[in-house]
């Protein structure tokens, strides 16, 4: 499993903890439903600055390096 793929499960967990669907956490994070759950399922093209808006959102404390 690759980092990005890791990252999205552990947003996915964190998500469904909270009772949240993913069009609802896309919101929270301030991202397009669609690409939220290409985030989910570890799209390797994802950027590190949506993954930390995610994180934020999320309240998930990680430090990704933005691209």
């Amino acid at each position: 499993m690759g980092f990005k793929e890791e990252i999205g499960k552990i947003f996915k967990e964190a998500r469904e903890k909270q009772g949240l669907t993913q069009e609802e956490a896309a919101k929270k994070a301030g991202v397009n439903t669609n690409y939220y759950a290409r985030v989910e399922r570890g799209d390797p093209n994802a950027r590190g600055v949506i993954l930390n808006q995610i994180a934020k959102a999320l309240g998930i404390k990680i430090k990704l390096p933005i691209d």
